[in-house]
């Protein structure tokens, strides 16, 4: 495969037939200033070391090492090869409940911003694991893919938002089962989940699917965020209210999270103000066995902006021995067949 890394720079090609033009005519006016003052072939038989085919010779090959110069600048480039790199870790999927009870602000600023501020530290500290994510509210949704890029996590996480999913409500059976088949490998692997939420599940008996993921060897660690006593959700200035126009209270549901973790033998952490519990988490991953991991990267590109430095050099070096009047001690040779 062939490409150039920066080909907005040919655009400077356009240069050389400007550069030509502008030759041309001064060229010609010389041309005319000579037969102002007098019979050209006169002129010429007065000026015998005069060479207007050296001089085109020396634009011409200026002009290529030019355009070999351009070209070197957009950096042409040579095929690519896939490499496989292999190293022993953990794949960690993080499981984030995003339903408008994590905008409650029992935590500062609220429960789902410092979330996604405790992720973004947990990705700087990371180094042989690959991390996935899946929000969830009334429905899942991958936000990441398994992947060991964790720049790229880091700039996923920081689009988190209630936003993300349309129907709200929280189905933490649903979020699961989803994280469970989104890992790149379905057997032989070191897994482990993080579920971050609240703990208000609103919808039908996780029980199966949490079985299901203990059978398939799957981790899941639970990370209660909020407080007993709960806190109001405040949306877009005004707080949510029931059907009795009662204010909604969100509160930390507990026993389900624990129940979660035992039976996958995880592990509950209650968040803190002062620390999410991510940390405590991923101390607890890192005693697990580790597996071989594969990921398949691209090799870079190979430059070929050197062969045409060296051509446009060579070019430039000829040039500069190519004298703009004829040499009589060359004269004999007439290799510009000049008359």
């Amino acid at each position: 495969m062939f490409r150039f890394a920066h080909i907005e720079l040919l655009y400077l090609l356009a240069v050389i037939p400007v550069l030509a033009i502008i030759f041309a005519l001064m060229m010609r006016r010389r041309r005319l200033l000579m037969e102002r003052f007098g019979n050209i072939e006169l002129l010429k038989e007065l000026i015998p070391a005069y060479s207007p085919a050296r001089l085109r010779l020396k634009l011409w090959i200026w002009l290529t090492a030019f355009a070999c110069l351009v070209v070197a600048a957009a950096r042409p480039q040579l095929g690519s090869k896939l490499r496989e790199e292999k190293a022993r870790g953990v794949e960690m999927m993080l499981v984030v409940d995003v339903s408008n009870s994590m905008l409650a602000e029992d935590f500062e600023p609220n429960r789902l911003e410092r979330t996604k501020y405790a992720i973004n530290k947990l990705f700087e500290g990371l180094q042989q694991e690959r991390v996935g994510m899946v929000i969830f509210a009334g429905e899942p949704k991958v936000q990441l893919p398994i992947t060991s890029d964790y720049r790229m996590a880091q700039a996923f996480t920081k689009r988190i938002s209630t936003s993300l999913i349309a129907e709200q409500g929280t189905d933490i059976g649903k979020a699961l089962e989803l994280a469970t088949l989104s890992f790149s490998s379905q057997s032989g692997q070191s897994r482990a989940m993080v579920l971050i939420t609240d703990g208000e599940n609103h919808e039908q008996d996780i029980t199966p699917i949490v079985e299901h993921a203990k059978q398939e060897g799957i981790r899941i660690y639970c990370i209660g965020i909020g407080t007993p006593e709960g806190a109001p959700i405040e949306i877009g200035g005004e707080f949510i209210k029931d059907e009795n126009g009662e204010m909604v209270v969100s509160k930390l549901g507990e026993q389900m999270l624990q129940q979660i973790a035992s039976t996958t033998e995880g592990a509950y952490v209650r968040a803190t103000k002062q620390s999410i519990g991510l940390e405590e988490i991923v101390k607890s991953i890192n005693q697990m066995e580790k597996s071989e991991l594969t990921t398949v990267r691209y090799e870079e590109y190979n430059e070929q902006y050197q062969y045409l430095i060296a051509v446009a050099l060579a070019l430039l070096v000829l040039e500069s021995f190519i004298l703009s009047r004829r040499n009589p001690a060359l004269k004999r040779f007439n290799i510009f067949r000049e008359e």
